[in-house]
């Protein structure tokens, strides 16, 4: 059963400002997402901005937004066929346990200077 769904959409060129303010990005991704993207050269940040938009995603997914969710406790990234899975820390996996937990489910996209992410919540059983 669908709990939450979530979906949002990030221009790239906002990440790219983000970029050029130092600590900025390690306030806002988990050190993985950083490493990955930046192996990445120049495509580090569309997939940051990927990453980011699966952040807010997960927030609507869960009905509740990130107020008091560490973004770099939501940590997305790629599983060796190149699916993109959600890993929860600290804060994030607090507040989803609290709201009755799941399966998480993702799927991430881009468009030119766009990145789009959707996130899924399952649940078994009822949903109310």
């Amino acid at each position: 059963m669908i709990a939450g769904l979530g979906i949002d959409i990030v221009h790239v060129g906002r990440i790219q400002r983000w970029l050029a303010i130092p600590g900025l990005v390690e306030r806002f991704f988990h050190p993985i997402e950083i490493s990955t993207s930046a192996s990445r050269g120049a495509g580090m940040s569309l997939s940051l901005a990927a990453r980011f938009a699966a952040k807010e995603a997960f927030g609507k997914a869960l009905g509740t937004g990130l107020a008091d969710i560490h973004l770099k406790d939501i940590l997305v990234r790629n599983d060796h066929r190149g699916k993109p899975e959600i890993f929860l820390e600290g804060t994030a996996l607090a507040r989803f346990k609290a709201l009755g937990g799941g399966k998480l489910h993702c799927s991430l996209t881009h468009e030119g200077e766009n990145a789009v992410a959707i996130v899924i919540i399952e649940r078994e059983g009822r949903v109310r």
